[in-house]
Formats: C-alpha cells, sequence, structure tokens
C-alpha cells in the first residue's frame, strides 16, 4: 500500500488572490499571492506572465517568510545614543518627516552637493533619480556601480544593449550557449527555463567561470578559468577566428564601423580618431568609386584593409585592419595565454572552432521579410546561432570594462548581434552609440533650491563631459565622472562612506541611503567603512553629521544610522518596474509591470517612494509640487505613477494610456491605469510585430515603430562600434591633448587602460600589492539567496545558514586541510577564520565561498548563536576600497579604471591550516537591538491552517 499522503489538489489555497510582481530577486517573476484571514497563505508563479511564465524558484515561494520576518521593522525613529549602539526612540512619522525635511531643507538652501542620495537595489531608479535631481545634489547613484556597471556600459558603448535586462539569447534557436562568470541568483528562472530549452535541443551550453555550481554544473562543457581572465581567453577565441579567417566580413560592413578609416598620425591632437568628412561623417574607403566615401552612407562598398591618404595628406586606417593586426598578435596566441588563464590551448582551439562551425556552417533561415535602415527589403531573416550571456564574474574586475567589450566583439565578429539564433535586445534596447544621455552636476550646474539640469547619471563622450570644477577637483563625493574613473555610468556608490568621513573631496552634511548594507555585506573593508561611519571630528561631532536611513529589516546598517524611515515589505506597497528605468521586456515584446499592495501592513511603516514624493512635495521641488504649492501628488505613489510626465505623453508606465486605455507607450495619462494593470495580471505586454523581430538595430520598421511609442530618440541605426572614439578622445588628453587633461599621476593610468579597441590587462591588485598571495578569491550567490535580505529568510536558511570556503582538494593537501577543519584566509588588509570544504569543481588557484550568509549579531532578528554570525564569514574584511599607493602616494579606489566598478573579485590570498575552533573571525560584537521586538525561539508559519490530524 502506498504511504503517499492524499491530498486534495482541488481544494482552495485561500480566500481571495492578487496577482503582483516577485521581490525576492531581480527576475520581477509573476506570482500569483493567495490571501487566507488576511495573511498570506501561499505564492505560486503566474502562468500567464511574460517573464516566467509560471515558473517559480525557491526563492519566490518563500516571499511569505520575508514578508513576515521578524527583523521587519516597527515603526519610525531617532537614535538616542551612540552609533551602532541601536539606541533608539519610536516617533510619529509626522515627526520623522519633520526632522528629514529640516536636515534636507538646510542642505538644499545652502550647499546641495552636501546631500549624498545613494540606494540599493530598489528598482524604481526613474523615481529616485527625478527625486535627487529635484533637489540639486550631484550625489546620487544606485547600487550598479558595485554589482554590474561594466557589464551595461561595456555593451551600451559597443552596440548599444548588453547582457542582463537589456536583452537575452534566442533560446529558441541558438544551437551554442556560452555564459561567462554567472552564478544561479541573477535571472534565475528565465535562465533556467531557457537552458532546460536547450537541453531539450540537444544545444551545447559551455560555461567559463572559475566554480562549477549551479548552471555552470549542468553545462556540457566547464572552463574552469582563472578569475580576471576571460578577457584574455576571449581574445584568444578572436585570435584563432582571425587566423583561420572565419569572421562574418559582410556583418561587419553592414551594421558596425570596422570599416571605418582611423588617422594614423602620432603626436597629433586627433591621432586615433576617425576620419570624418565637412559634415562630420566618418570616411571609408569606397571600392567601387576608388575613392573616400561617406561610411553611414548605404550605397558605399566599402573596404576593410588598407592604408588611404586623407585630403590633408595624412594617412589612415580601417578599424578592421587595425583589430586583425592586435588579435593576430601573439600575445593572444593560445599557447601564449594558457599559463595565465589555466584553459589549455587545445580546449581553446577546439571552442573557436565549434563556434565558428555552428555560425557559419548551421545559420537559421526565418521565411519572414523585414526592411533595413536604408529601405532594402530583405526576403528572409538569416542567423548565427551561437548566444552569449555574462555577468558579475566579469564585471567585478578592474579589466571587466574592456573584458565585457571583447565579448561583444566576438560575439559581433562571429555575426550573432539581434539575429536568429543569437543575442537579441530587449526593448527599449538598442541606444545609439554611445548612448546619447550625457551626466550631469558639473560645480557651475549646482545652485541653492535649484533642480540639476538633467540626469546625474550618463555616458561621456569624452573629457569635456567629465564633472569637474575649474582646478580638475571632483563635483561628487565619489569621484564619478573625473580622471579617476571617467565614464563612471552608475557611479561609486561603494566609495562614498569612506569618501565623505576622509572630506576627499569635501565633506557632507546628511548621507540619505535606501536599502543599501553598507556597514556589512555591501562594503569593502567591513571595519574601516564602520570607523568612518562613527568617526568624530576634534569637537567630537559626528564628521558625517547625519545620517537617514530606510529599510524594511534590522539590517546591520540600522544602527548606525540618525533617522530611521522604515519601509514595508513588496508585498505591502506599490512599486513600478518601468520603460523609463529597468523593465521586464522581452525580445519579442515590450512590457513593464507593478506591485501593488496585496496585503496591508500590521505596522507603522510606509514605502519608501511614498516617503520620497512627501518629502518632495515639503521641500517644494517643481516636479512634485504645484504653481499654488500644494502636492502635485496627494495621492502619494499611485498618483505618481499615473500622472507623472517625464515627457508629453510618456510616464512611469506604458500601457492602458490615454483616457480609454487603448494607447501604448506614448498618451495621456489615464486614471483608471493601475486597474488595467491589476485585471491583467500586474502587468502590460505589446508584442512586436513578426517583421521586427530581429535586427533592431538596424531594421527601418522598429527604429520607427520605437519613435512613435517614445522608446527611440533616433530614425538612425545603432552602428556597432569595434573601435570606441570616446574611449580614445580620454587617451589623447592623457597623451597631451585638449583642454582638459588628466592629472600627472593619472596620465600613464589613462593611456594604459583606455585602449580605444578592446584588450586585456592583468587585474590592479594582483600587479600591486606586496606579499605571497597566491591564490585568487571570489563570492558567488547561491541560487535560493538574493543579496543579504534574503539569507535572514527562515525557510531559506534551512538550506544554508553557514558558509564554507571552498577550495580545491590539491590546496587541501598543500596545507593539511580536511572538510570542516579551520584556516585563516589572509590578504593585504586583513584576514578571516573559517571553514573549509574540499571540491574538485574549482580552479585550482582559486577559493570561495557564499556571498552575504554571515551576519553580524544583534542584525536581522537572529539570535546571537545563530550560525550565519558564528560560523558565517564575509570575504568583505579581506578586501580594500582602495588600492595601494601608487606613484606619488595617490590612493585610486579598488576599482576599474573606466568606469569606477567595484573590484571585488580581484582578490588575492593566502591560505594556512588553523587551530580549531567554535567561532569565525573576526567576531564582532552584538548590535543593540532592543527598539525590536524580541523574535520567537522557534521561527514557524502556518499553523493556524493545518488541518488535524485524523
Amino acid at each position: 500500500m502506498s504511504h503517499e499522503p492524499k491530498i486534495d489538489l482541488n481544494q482552495s489555497v485561500g480566500d481571495s488572490m492578487a496577482q503582483t510582481t516577485c521581490y525576492m530577486c531581480a527576475c520581477r517573476c509573476g506570482i500569483n499571492v493567495h490571501i487566507r484571514d488576511g495573511k498570506v497563505r501561499y505564492i505560486e508563479g503566474n502562468r500567464d506572465h511574460p517573464v516566467n511564465k509560471g515558473v517559480l524558484c525557491g526563492k519566490g515561494s518563500a516571499g511569505i517568510m520575508q514578508h513576515y520576518s521578524p527583523a521587519r521593522l516597527q515603526a519610525p525613529m531617532k537614535r538616542v545614543g551612540p552609533r551602532g549602539s541601536g539606541q533608539f526612540e519610536e516617533i510619529s512619522w509626522d515627526e520623522a518627516l519633520e526632522i528629514a525635511s529640516g536636515w534636507l531643507g538646510n542642505v538644499r538652501k545652502t550647499d546641495p552637493k552636501k546631500l549624498a542620495f545613494f540606494t540599493g537595489r530598489d528598482q524604481s531608479q526613474s523615481l529616485t533619480g527625478l527625486w535627487a535631481m529635484q533637489f540639486g545634489t550631484p550625489n546620487f547613484a544606485a547600487h550598479g556601480g558595485f554589482c554590474s556597471v561594466n557589464m551595461a556600459a561595456g555593451g551600451l558603448y559597443t552596440f548599444g544593449g548588453a547582457f542582463w535586462e537589456f536583452g537575452d539569447p534566442d533560446w529558441e534557436h541558438t544551437k551554442y550557449f556560452m555564459l561567462f562568470g554567472v552564478a544561479e541568483d541573477h535571472a534565475s528562472n528565465p535562465i533556467k527555463i531557457g537552458i532546460g530549452k536547450l537541453k531539450d535541443r540537444g544545444a551545447k551550453v559551455v560555461s567559463i567561470n572559475p566554480v562549477r555550481t549551479g548552471y555552470n554544473a549542468v553545462a556540457d562543457e566547464w572552463v574552469g578559468i582563472k578569475p580576471g581572465t576571460d578577457g584574455l581567453f576571449v581574445g584568444a577565441l578572436i585570435h584563432e577566428l582571425f587566423r583561420t579567417q572565419q569572421i562574418d566580413l559582410d556583418y561587419l560592413i553592414r551594421y558596425t564601423n570596422s570599416p571605418w578609416l582611423v588617422i594614423n598620425d602620432p603626436g597629433a591632437a586627433d591621432n586615433g580618431l576617425f576620419a570624418r568628412d565637412a559634415d562630420g561623417n566618418p570616411m571609408v574607403w569606397d571600392t567601387v568609386t576608388n575613392a573616400l566615401g561617406n561610411g553611414k552612407s548605404a550605397d558605399v562598398k566599402p573596404a576593410l584593409t588598407g592604408t588611404r591618404t586623407l585630403p590633408d595628406g595624412r594617412s589612415a586606417r580601417p578599424v578592421f585592419e587595425l583589430m586583425a593586426e592586435r588579435y593576430l598578435g601573439d600575445d593572444y596566441a593560445p599557447e601564449a595565454v594558457q599559463m595565465e588563464t589555466g584553459v589549455p590551448a587545445e580546449q581553446t582551439r577546439r571552442i573557436a572552432a565549434e563556434l565558428a562551425h555552428i555560425a557559419f556552417q548551421e545559420e537559421i533561415v526565418i521565411d519572414q521579410p523585414w526592411t533595413d535602415w536604408a529601405g532594402r527589403r530583405h526576403e528572409q531573416m538569416i542567423g548565427r546561432p551561437v548566444s552569449m550571456h555574462a555577468m558579475r564574474g566579469i564585471s567585478a574586475h578592474s579589466n571587466g570594462f574592456q573584458t565585457c567589450r571583447m565579448i561583444h566583439v566576438l560575439q559581433i565578429l562571429l555575426g550573432t548581434i539581434d539575429c536568429p539564433g543569437g543575442f537579441r535586445y530587449k526593448p527599449p534596447y538598442p541606444k545609439q552609440t554611445p548612448p546619447n544621455l550625457l551626466p550631469h552636476g558639473a560645480v557651475g550646474d549646482i545652485k541653492p533650491e535649484m533642480p540639476l539640469g538633467g540626469p546625474h547619471l550618463g555616458f561621456p563622450h569624452g573629457p569635456e563631459h567629465l564633472l569637474l570644477d575649474g582646478e580638475g577637483n571632483p563635483s561628487r563625493i565619489d569621484k564619478g565622472f573625473t580622471w579617476d574613473a571617467p565614464m563612471s555610468a552608475h557611479g561609486l556608490m561603494h566609495m562614498v562612506i569612506n569618501n565623505a568621513a576622509k572630506k576627499d573631496p569635501y565633506g557632507i552634511d546628511v548621507l540619505f541611503m535606501y536599502m543599501a548594507n553598507m556597514a556589512w555585506n555591501s562594503s569593502m573593508n567591513v571595519g574601516g567603512t564602520l570607523d568612518a561611519l562613527t568617526a568624530r571630528d576634534e569637537n567630537g561631532e559626528y564628521v558625517i553629521p547625519k545620517i537617514i536611513y530606510s529599510d524594511a529589516y534590522y539590517s546591520e546598517t540600522v544602527p548606525f544610522a540618525d533617522l530611521i524611515l522604515p519601509d514595508t515589505t513588496y508585498l505591502e506597497r506599490y512599486d513600478c518596474i518601468s520603460l523609463l528605468d529597468r523593465p521586464i521586456s522581452e525580445p519579442d515584446m515590450v512590457a513593464d509591470s507593478i506591485r501593488h499592495p496585496v496585503v496591508k501592513p500590521d505596522r507603522n511603516v510606509r514605502g519608501f517612494q511614498e516617503v520620497l514624493i512627501d518629502l518632495g512635495a515639503r521641500l517644494k521641488f517643481p516636479a512634485f509640487t504645484n504653481e499654488d504649492g500644494t502636492p502635485k501628488f496627494p495621492g502619494g505613489y499611485a498618483d505618481y505613477i499615473v500622472n507623472h510626465q517625464r515627457k508629453l505623453g510618456i510616464g512611469p508606465l506604458a500601457g492602458f494610456r490615454g483616457p480609454n486605455g487603448d494607447k501604448v507607450g506614448m498618451g495621456e495619462p489615464n486614471p483608471d491605469q493601475l486597474d488595467r494593470y491589476i485585471e491583467n495580471g500586474a502587468f502590460f505586454e505589446h508584442r512586436l510585430a513578426p517583421e521586427h523581430a530581429y535586427f533592431k538595430h538596424a531594421n527601418r520598421g522598429y527604429l520607427d515603430w520605437g519613435i512613435e511609442k517614445g522608446i527611440r530618440l533616433s530614425a538612425e541605426p545603432t552602428i556597432f562600434q569595434l573601435y570606441s572614439e570616446p574611449v580614445q578622445k580620454f587617451r589623447l588628453a592623457a597623451e597631451g591633448h585638449g583642454d582638459r587633461q588628466p592629472p600627472e599621476r593619472a596620465r600613464e593610468r589613462v593611456r594604459a587602460a583606455f585602449d580605444p579597441l578592446p584588450m586585456w590587462y592583468p587585474p590592479f591588485e594582483g600587479e600591486m600589492v606586496e606579499g605571497d598571495y597566491p591564490l585568487h578569491a571570489i563570492t558567488q550567490r547561491p541560487m535560493h539567496m538574493y543579496h543579504s535580505w534574503g539569507s535572514q529568510n527562515a525557510w531559506l536558511r534551512q538550506i544554508t545558514a553557514q558558509n564554507r570556503l571552498y577550495i580545491h582538494t590539491s590546496v587541501g593537501e598543500r596545507i593539511g586541510a580536511q572538510d570542516d577543519d579551520w584556516v585563516w584566509l589572509a590578504s593585504h588588509l586583513g584576514r578571516v577564520k573559517c571553514q573549509v570544504k574540499l571540491m574538485e569543481g574549482v580552479n585550482p588557484d582559486t577559493v570561495w565561498t557564499w556571498n552575504a550568509i554571515g551576519k553580524r549579531r544583534g542584525a536581522w532578528g537572529l539570535d546571537d548563536d545563530a550560525p550565519e554570525s558564528n560560523q558565517g564569514f564575509l570575504l568583505n574584511h579581506l578586501i580594500s576600497e582602495l588600492l595601494p599607493k601608487g606613484g606619488g602616494g595617490y590612493r585610486y579606489s579598488n576599482s576599474d579604471p573606466i568606469t569606477g566598478q567595484a573590484a571585488w573579485f580581484d582578490l588575492k590570498v593566502n591560505i594556512t591550516k588553523a587551530e580549531d575552533s567554535g567561532t569565525t573571525e573576526p567576531f564582532f560584537e552584538p548590535l543593540g537591538n532592543k527598539s525590536q521586538p524580541e523574535s520567537p525561539e522557534k521561527l514557524a508559519y502556518g499553523k493556524e491552517w493545518k488541518e488535524p490530524a485524523e
């Protein structure tokens, strides 16, 4: 007889069901939230949702315990003891908002840059960015600067898109899929669904990652590369494509700047820039007229090689020839790079041959006519079924920008961008290259009680767009858009606290943060960050005078704030996943979504966006107040979502616009818009016409449709920039040209890193640190956790409540360590004591652990004897926020020199056996938490609905 329980599968789970958007990771999946007796009973995937199609991971299902976490903040609070003590006094919202608006108002009236406003993974950056712009401070960014700005900027400067939220592999047609540096937490459901499709069709999956877990474990081939050498490996693949002459030349001529002529005049102010005609068009050599021609003309037949003479008598060469010269060089030969990468030359050659074979011998043909940007009709859509995906393992290195560009160059040489079987843009991408958006916040733009002239974050086209004063000093507290990090499209959030405490480049009056656990796992050099948060001046006053923090949970950062504005959980508030920010679009559709309150808060909390809008009205921001001074959005965030217009007819949501709700993209505000979204499952989707599905960068129909719908500014095609002129402009400045030049300390750094052709250079830390640190150390996020807020979840903790340091068996043999032995792991900054696990699926020169599992006692509602704080640990204690002193004694941030991306994975360490111990080190004193309700000794949920045993 069967011992399986009998379950009535038709029994109602709850007495009502609401559909909204998950927030347990960044996938933004659709969920059905079943409610019983006013409480969340069950969460499942929404089968009609375009992102997950009903699939829901363990994180999403565990959202119940996120919502009911004992760590939830209960009410606004102001600090009454020293920072870090956790001594707070509960106050009303009226008092909290009066305090906040008083502090902020004083700064805005005197010197707006004295506010530093930085947010974490908030998914509402179109609002937070607008709020900061209205305040007038230059100091705003979100978490991208320490997460994946290399990935975004590297792609946007190269081909107007990028991996992750900007595009996807063509899961239906790809035959060869490569993952670079992808862990399991980002895009988990879509990638799992996609890999499942590939497996069903017999497509090959190749993973390039130092660690073989998750997606890498199910790959058909694992390339266990050394961290930070991916660009060198990709360069070797490109070398092989050039050597064997397996490159899509027609694709390069049609869609890239490979035929454009580059001026060859060493020492000249325009050396390395594109040769241009009188109208500013890039010039090529036309093989039909045997003369110089307009590189943007559809009629020319450009040459890809040959030195040409310009009208002024100087010479120029095509980009393609410069590329061939570089990548055919011995430096990128598979034999030359195998010691550095750890990838055998024969494996590199084979993978390059497989890529070429699939691309050129197994092309995909779809019988769908389309018209290109020049009006030429094509009867078929022809593609090369190779696709790639990369994430933080590539991005979080000091050479990440160039490595990201190298991966895109590899795709473009194979002809795989937005074609059947290749990488596919998600609307509103692609953008122009380089993107039109420029950064704002130069010293002259900052005026008391005045908004900035435009968005803070953007894409400089040259030194003229840096945010510097007349003496070359930074405008921003994080030194973004300066010679330290000229193209820092997401800012440098990881440097804000350190710089503010040192008053370098200046001091601030208010630090305002949201959902950014900067006192623990989101900071490098945790001890140094805590010192910075509590540093006092000679008068005994805090160097950072006022800290406002908003979060939903009692994280490690909460005790260091002066004013707490408690946020709701994601099931209690409105959110807008907008085309103005990071929508949920898929390659075949433009789509966005909302969150809305499916349960009412049982605490005195308010959604952060709601609070921002209230503060904006109190501070009389023009965008948040009417001419008579009354609030423009008295209904709060829901009111803003519906009625705010960024431009005439363009608002936060693209769906159900216009009086009748029948307009898409552009249209007047619709008072019933949110109701329509809720009725539709909390999302909106508009499918593209079949003739717009591919070649969006050059598809006449898609380009015109994008302008009509407000998602594109220009009808011109997006031309792939294999050679980046903006990058070369910064190099020319370092060589002594132009009105804006880097300081002497930065000249060689800029000249070396800012190469207009993607290239590889060694990560900085390994080259600069003195001492014996032979091993690389990295982190990954487990599939069942996402950032620190997920790792306090009671259900998910049962999977991983403590982390180990994973080492190769050969490393264990060398130091005499077995599973669960204690070791010291040391860097040039400090050391941690932790336990090890031995494994084979890791690069022998690499150690790794799960990120954000380690917790500080007193935080997150956990007991002081919780495994997270006793056996859990962070590598953050070993990672310095600053590089060692270079020439002249200046210390740069531990970041990519181009974008400022935090170089988390450049860490070099050594490992030694330790005496047995029951506790990890460093072991911090518990944080005070008396303001929080006491957590239950045993946490469980749903007992009231459990059927009695028969």
